[in-house]
């Protein structure tokens, strides 16, 4: 959920300088979600959602919206979330709270390098303090850190996301940073605080609130671009990078080993206390997917212009013999590869004990096109396509006994997303974002309703 203009005490964050320096867009001029006063916008909000049947929202707590909770706190941007979750509650939707969503305040970049130091797990400890304190009397469920695998790569790897740090021969843009090691980094920090948050919440304050906490990861499916053993392992070695890469620490306290030996000294080790912190440290496990890939296997590299991107030692492509591994979304990432989703969730059944999982994203973009008639723009019936073929193979993976507990789409409305800005829209509800962010349901949005009332 973005945040909006009208809170002036809001932090510098990372993505604003970010969208500063490279492209001189402020993410915050344009509001996709929350634009005005919270009561009136909330039930605005709710309308919607109500109007497709959909009973719960996704709500992403901004760090920089209460600033370094050592150098005290910004009580407007707590009173903005508090009118925010009791406008939901009051219109019958359960808040699920998202702590991180890849923005931070700034000044934790410029004291230590923010994700980049462990001094970021004392402030993050304070943070989800602050939020369990005023909020969790009332939000149920949590998730504590979404996608660390995105905002390591995009951050830190490919130098395209905040706060854009790489190795240059990547990415020019990028003026600091190292794509051999920096993710592997940042993406050990974000677990330890996935774990310092979970304990606190288990330790302090999940007896009495009576909630759930978890983390949200992403992964796409990797099919073996041929029925080589070379390239089926390339294609376990990839899932290994993308999904292992978070889930076996919380899994069995260590790293995957494909990673330990390829990776080497370059991946931090977690301690004995680490481990055991972060085993099991999750209630629920939120899983985005929206897309797959082909994997074969390539020989290890000279050891010339090393990155995470060379350390699996496979070759992901979209195309096999000329021929695309499905649709292409109005993004160059996203091909439409709907069963993708069903052997993902029946992958985590089989190595990672069944655990109870909320799919937390899962949707289609398409090209914003701002030349064609609103009227023609909501007509989007290759999303519908997309998300009834996705709903069928998720309903046959439960059928196979994955603990599947809530489905999210990605997403609701029109939004800022990431390195995209607003070149594609997500929603199933259209936002005019040149006349005053009007909002108009799309054909989606109608399928939705009658599709949750079958």
């Amino acid at each position: 959920m973005c945040i909006s203009t009208i809170l002036q005490k809001r932090e510098l964050s990372i993505y604003g300088i970010f969208c500063l320096q490279r492209s001189g867009m402020d993410r915050d001029t344009v509001d996709c979600m929350v634009s005005g006063p919270v009561p009136k916008d909330a039930k605005a909000l709710s309308g919607f959602l109500f109007i497709i049947e959909i009973d719960a929202c996704g709500v992403g707590m901004d760090a920089a919206q209460f600033g370094k909770v050592a150098r005290g706190v910004n009580e407007e941007g707590i009173q903005y979330y508090d009118k925010l979750i009791n406008e939901l509650l009051a219109n019958g939707l359960q808040p699920y709270a998202t702590l991180f969503h890849w923005d931070l305040p700034q000044v934790l970049e410029d004291d230590y390098g923010g994700f980049l130091s462990t001094l970021i797990l004392s402030d993050f400890h304070d943070y989800a303090q602050l939020c369990f304190e005023r909020f969790g009397d009332r939000v149920k469920h949590w998730t504590t850190v979404n996608e660390p695998w995105s905002f390591s790569i995009g951050g830190y790897v490919r130098g395209n996301f905040a706060p854009g740090r790489c190795s240059s021969w990547l990415n020019p843009n990028c003026t600091a940073g190292d794509s051999a090691t920096e993710p592997y980094l940042v993406t050990h920090h974000q677990l330890l605080a996935h774990a310092t948050a979970a304990k606190l919440y288990k330790d302090k304050y999940q007896k009495i609130q009576m909630g759930s906490i978890g983390i949200t990861l992403i992964s796409s499916w990797m099919v073996p671009y041929s029925n080589s053993t070379l390239d089926h392992r390339a294609a376990r070695r990839a899932l290994d990078f993308m999904l292992g890469w978070c889930l076996e620490p919380l899994h069995s306290g260590a790293y995957p080993l494909t990673m330990r030996a390829l990776v080497g000294k370059r991946l931090p080790k977690f301690t004995k206390e680490q481990s055991e912190m972060l085993r099991g440290s999750y209630d629920f496990l939120g899983l985005n997917y929206y897309t797959a890939f082909y994997a074969s296997h390539i020989s290890k590299s000279n050891g010339i212009n090393v990155s995470y991107t060379t350390d699996s030692l496979t070759n992901l492509t979209v195309e096999r013999n000329g021929i695309p591994i499905g649709d292409q979304g109005g993004s160059d990432w996203l091909h439409v590869y709907p069963q993708g989703i069903r052997e993902l969730l029946l992958y985590v059944k089989r190595y990672y004990n069944n655990p109870p999982i909320y799919i937390t994203e899962n949707g289609f973009d398409e090209v914003n096109n701002a030349t064609i008639p609103i009227k023609e723009a909501l007509v989007d019936n290759r999303r519908i396509k997309y998300y009834h073929q996705h709903l069928s193979f998720v309903r046959e993976a439960i059928h196979d006994g994955v603990n599947v507990m809530a489905y999210f789409a990605w997403s609701l409305m029109d939004n800022f997303e990431w390195s995209d800005g607003y070149t594609v829209r997500f929603g199933i509800i259209f936002v005019d974002f040149s006349d005053g962010l009007k909002r108009y349901s799309k054909h989606s949005a109608k399928w939705f309703r009658i599709f949750l009332k079958k």
